[in-house]
């Protein structure tokens, strides 16, 4: 259901407030480039740091720009399993096509409370969920039998955002939900390695930047084009590793203002980079032609 190239979206600050032209602009640049959804408000959106209103608002504006053309997969998980479900059930009310759902952060529950906390939010929604595990953000693993155990328990649980790094958690993923439950890469560098042992596609940073060429290669590898996916991934290998030279989304919101799309306005704790990583990262982009002649 959510295969192919969804684009972790960034959120266009101005003078700290939500910049609503520039997130239109963003949005509308996706759909030109042919992507398969969106992840408004995800980690890339800074969602711990926008207030209900706002979160809600993003949301708001992807679902009403998308207008059924592509996908939309909202970010609406948390670390409360109330405002979890609060969010969920706000966006299945706009409309949205699905719910991305992140391990609670900073609380560490035990695999027994991560059962019981997307159980709790599959059961308030029709929506399909996506699970998110992220270890290196959350400090726990979504493990693979709790996703079993959770897609056995909860018909809406349908897929999951691996960002553990680790191809080998994919094949055992993949061996134990069977053909149907959807592996997303949650790593642009890992998409090829992910969908050569079974993933269908990336919920990526890049593609806010290159939304046409992850695109083109994430269909290529799911097509067996594995030159052509190879030699997109080789190309681009530069990119996606520079996009994570700093915690993500700076660099990514970094490079947009380069090109001139957005603001350099990010939501504390979060700052700018500083001169020389933004060097290394206007190096880059100078040299796959990504910045404004």
């Amino acid at each position: 259901m959510f295969t192919g190239t969804y684009t972790a979206l960034v959120t266009p600050f101005r003078d700290g407030k939500l910049d609503e032209e520039a997130l239109v602009s963003l949005i509308h640049a996706q759909i030109e480039a042919g992507v398969d959804g969106l992840v408004p408000v995800g980690t890339t959106g800074e969602s711990p740091t926008l207030d209900c209103e706002e979160h809600l608002r993003v949301i708001e504006i992807a679902t009403r720009e998308a207008a059924g053309k592509l996908k939309i997969l909202a970010g609406t998980g948390g670390n409360a399993t109330q405002e979890a479900i609060h969010l969920t059930q706000q966006a299945e009310k706009l409309g949205v096509d699905g719910s991305l759902q992140v391990a609670p952060y900073y609380n560490k529950p035990s695999q027994e409370g991560l059962f019981a906390h997307f159980q709790a939010i599959a059961k308030a929604t029709q929506l399909p969920i996506i699970l998110y595990s992220i270890p290196g953000r959350c400090h726990v693993a979504i493990e693979a039998e709790t996703v079993q155990r959770l897609a056995a328990a909860c018909p809406n649980i349908v897929g999951i955002k691996e960002a553990g790094g680790d191809a080998d958690r994919v094949s055992q993923l993949r061996h134990l939900l069977g053909s149907s439950f959807t592996i997303l890469s949650g790593d642009d560098g890992l998409t090829l390695p992910f969908m050569a042992v079974g993933a269908q596609g990336v919920i990526s940073v890049a593609s806010n930047l290159i939304p046409a060429q992850m695109a083109n290669m994430v269909r290529a590898a799911a097509e067996g084009r594995h030159v052509e996916a190879l030699r997109l991934h080789q190309q681009f290998y530069p990119l996606f590793k520079s996009l994570f030279i700093e915690t993500n989304p700076v660099p990514v919101k970094e490079a947009l203002h380069l090109q001139g799309r957005l603001a350099l306005d990010l939501r504390l704790p979060l700052v700018p980079m500083n001169a020389e990583k933004r060097a290394r990262l206007r190096q880059v982009m100078d040299a796959l032609e990504l910045l404004p002649s």
